[in-house]
């Protein structure tokens, strides 16, 4: 069984004002969110605006990550989901055979398919790889269907479908899967506002976007919790909520890039068609900053 810690983070990929990926900074920003409490970093997910990524600039950092964090006994997720099982086939054979840690697969968006078919697909990506744990990604809101409950249960029989990142924002629907799955299933929330309360219904971690900039004190509310000092927990919780409200202000991941650029990452923008951050973002994010003692 593999072990993805508490705090799995959905690292963004920094740009060159000409768009072309930064991999020196890639670098650089990979090591620090480890130092920064990163247990697992998840390279090419939506927050690293995997829509806009080619393959090759995918299968690139994958390696480049890898690299990076070598040494520190950290892990790398490869996010190689598609809406295609076939092209998910062939990514997620081609990161296990870079001898990556595991892969992260969304549930399969615009096409809508049936739980029958979400069930084929995700079956079919785990036997073409059956050496490669797999973590589920249920998130209806940007792909359009729910992986339902039962289904999750069905796929976590296989031996390596070992996670879910659940982003539906609902914990009755976290709680249906984790009364249906075995206790070594582990679930994740996908919303750092909700990581506390998936806790108390058997929650394992967080894929975090916030985890960019207090990666520690998601490890502090965490460990806490499971220390049974829940006041601590909830406490810190409490204090993070702003920051987890500003980051989501407009879409991931044009809040997180420019409180990075704030703190001085030069990560440049996104590529189309996403944009910059309006004034009214960026001064709800520097205020944010300044309250949590990170912008001074």
């Amino acid at each position: 069984m593999i072990d993805f810690g508490r705090v799995v983070t959905a690292m963004i990929v920094p740009f060159h004002p000409d768009g072309a990926v930064n991999y020196e900074l890639v670098e650089k920003l990979a090591l620090h969110l480890v130092n920064q409490g990163t247990d697992t970093i998840l390279v090419c997910g939506t927050t690293g605006e995997s829509p806009t990524l080619t393959w090759d600039e995918e299968y690139e950092l994958f390696q480049v990550v890898q690299s990076a964090i070598r040494q520190t006994g950290a892990k790398v997720m490869a996010g190689t989901g598609s809406n295609s099982t076939h092209e998910a086939i062939q990514a997620t054979q081609k990161a296990s055979a870079l001898g990556l840690d595991a892969s992260l697969q969304v549930v399969p968006y615009y096409n809508k398919p049936p739980q029958a078919g979400l069930y084929g697909h995700f079956r079919a990506i785990a036997e073409a790889c059956p050496e490669f744990p797999l973590m589920l990604y249920n998130i209806p809101g940007r792909t359009g269907v729910n992986l339902e409950a039962e289904t999750v249960a069905r796929l976590a029989e296989l031996p390596n479908v070992v996670a879910i990142k659940e982003a539906s924002g609902s914990l009755e629907r976290a709680s249906e899967i984790r009364r249906l799955t075995n206790p070594d299933f582990a679930i994740y929330s996908g919303d750092d506002s909700l990581t506390l309360p998936l806790l108390s219904v058997g929650g394992k971690g967080v894929v975090s976007v916030a985890s960019h900039l207090v990666g520690d004190r998601l490890q502090e509310m965490i460990q806490a919790f499971e220390a049974g000092r829940n006041a601590e927990a909830t406490a810190i919780h409490l204090q993070l909520m702003p920051l987890f409200k500003a980051l989501f202000l407009t879409t991931n991941p044009i809040p997180l890039k420019s409180a990075l650029q704030q703190l001085g990452w030069e990560v440049g923008g996104t590529r189309s068609p996403l944009c910059d951050a309006p004034e009214s973002v960026i001064q709800s994010i520097q205020a944010v900053l300044k309250q949590l003692n990170l912008l001074h």
